[in-house]
């Protein structure tokens, strides 16, 4: 990523200049997950990241995983989330 970006918002606006869009089915996943897991915007973004870069599509069940898995890991960057998803052979 070029600029950085604060909030789910921008990066989904990010995404979107790339030619990826979010369905509202997608968009409640990423709300519903952020809300269920009370992570903060920096973690969610890393988590659909990661999903996109993981399953090549976004896959709503997978996202949320990988929040319960961060919060339960207590990840709280995106150097721990890549080691951490690195560790576990899913990248």
């Amino acid at each position: 990523m070029g600029k950085t970006v604060k909030t789910i918002a921008d990066y989904m606006e990010y995404l979107s200049g790339k030619g990826f869009t979010f369905g509202e089915e997608a968009i409640g996943f990423i709300q519903f997950g952020q809300h269920y897991t009370n992570t903060d915007d920096e973690i969610v973004i890393i988590a659909i990241e990661l999903t996109l870069k993981i399953q090549k599509e976004f896959d709503g069940s997978f996202f949320i995983s990988l929040l319960e898995m961060f919060k339960k890991e207590e990840i709280n960057s995106r150097e721990q989330a890549v080691s951490h998803i690195h560790m576990l052979n899913l990248m």
